[in-house]
């Protein structure tokens, strides 16, 4: 077990109400926090109060970008009980990705055991509410002063949450993307499949003149053709093609340019359990244009921590209006939100481990 020392505020903030709290506008009382130095590996992990960084303006994170993050939540369940959902996947997706852009991974039991003593000592902030939880957002930075291009010696690696409503306020909601087909997210190659600050900046401004236009967000293609369908705004990307009653779900393939995602990969999971077949297969926006013209076009859906499940109603592709299942929820995204969402909450049993209960004090 980690050392970790307890340094407790003295100045509790005022806790947000219930059902207006958004996502990712306020955060709790504490943060944890460890050091890595060279030659000494991991130093001094400690819970203190939620505050700034102290970093110099030299810093590596600053001027070459060496930051990466995870976005995972903790339930607390209609018994009472408290539950991370998919840890050692985000542990070990952290680990796998810090070396791409020459950081230390943060071993498991340092992560694990961060995320189950901050939740402890913030645990009067955890939303009740079934749809609400705790967001957590464990991040390592380079802190290394110096400015030559080369990785940092010096790391930081903290954890910070945030209590958060459901996604939908009122039932899972279809949205309107547009297909961007000049801007890129991530080529072969570069840092698409890890969860780099860099791959979100790449992001923004499709993003943002997406939303000007009256879009949730974009849908992005390759890199290279500018054909094949990557991911929806920040989410994995589904489609529902062919038969009504059981169609084949196509999702892109894991081939380095988009991130492995914990809900992805719950859905495949979910979806095989119940036995629909799933390609993990390229999908160009002309088969997904052909299925629609034929009346094929099932159902499209993003999948990611905060959503779960997000409907696609609409895409805009060069001027054409795509409108899927009638601009309705579609059966099969419903039942994969009730699945997942229902063993998030401990409604159901966790038939697939996914779970991890936090043993609270």
């Amino acid at each position: 077990m980690l050392n970790i020392r307890v340094q407790k505020t003295s100045n509790p903030k005022a806790k947000p109400a219930a059902g207006k709290l958004g996502f990712g506008q306020y955060f709790s009382d504490h943060m944890f926090v460890v050091d890595y130095l060279p030659e000494q590996g991991w130093v001094d992990p400690r819970i203190v109060p939620y505050g700034p960084l102290s970093l110099d303006p030299a810093a590596s994170v600053l001027h070459y970008g060496q930051a990466m993050f995870e976005g995972m939540k903790a339930f607390c369940g209609v018994d009472q009980k408290m539950r991370l959902f998919r840890p050692d996947f985000h542990c070990g997706r952290l680990a796998r990705g810090a070396p791409r852009i020459c950081m230390p991974p943060v071993p498991q039991e340092i992560m694990m055991q961060g995320i189950e003593a901050l939740i402890r000592v913030d645990q009067d902030w955890s939303p009740q509410a079934v749809g609400s939880s705790l967001y957590l957002r464990p991040t390592l930075i380079g802190t290394e002063a110096f400015l030559g291009v080369r990785a940092s010696q010096k790391y930081v690696f903290f954890i910070i949450m945030s209590p958060v409503d459901s996604y939908y306020a009122e039932g899972v909601s279809p949205v309107r993307i547009h297909v961007e087909d000049k801007l890129i997210r991530a080529a072969p190659g570069g840092l698409g499949d890890v969860k780099a600050g860099a791959n979100y900046a790449a992001s923004i401004l499709a993003s943002t003149e997406a939303k000007k236009s009256g879009f949730a967000q974009v849908l992005w293609l390759d890199a290279v053709e500018r054909k094949y369908i990557e991911e929806v705004g920040t989410m994995n990307v589904f489609f529902a093609l062919g038969e009504k009653i059981k169609p084949t779900i196509v999702t892109p393939p894991l081939a380095g340019t988009i991130l492995d995602g914990a809900t992805r990969s719950s859905t495949i999971q979910v979806l095989r359990d119940l036995g629909y077949t799933v390609e993990e297969r390229k999908l160009s926006m002309d088969e997904v244009v052909a299925h629609h013209q034929k009346g094929t076009l099932r159902e499209a859906f993003g999948t990611g921590t905060a959503a779960v499940i997000s409907p696609v109603g609409e895409l805009h592709f060069k001027g054409e209006k795509i409108t899927i299942n009638g601009f309705k929820p579609g059966d099969l995204a419903q039942k994969l939100y009730e699945e997942i969402t229902s063993i998030q909450y401990g409604k159901k049993s966790d038939r697939f481990g996914w779970t991890k209960e936090v043993a609270l004090d």
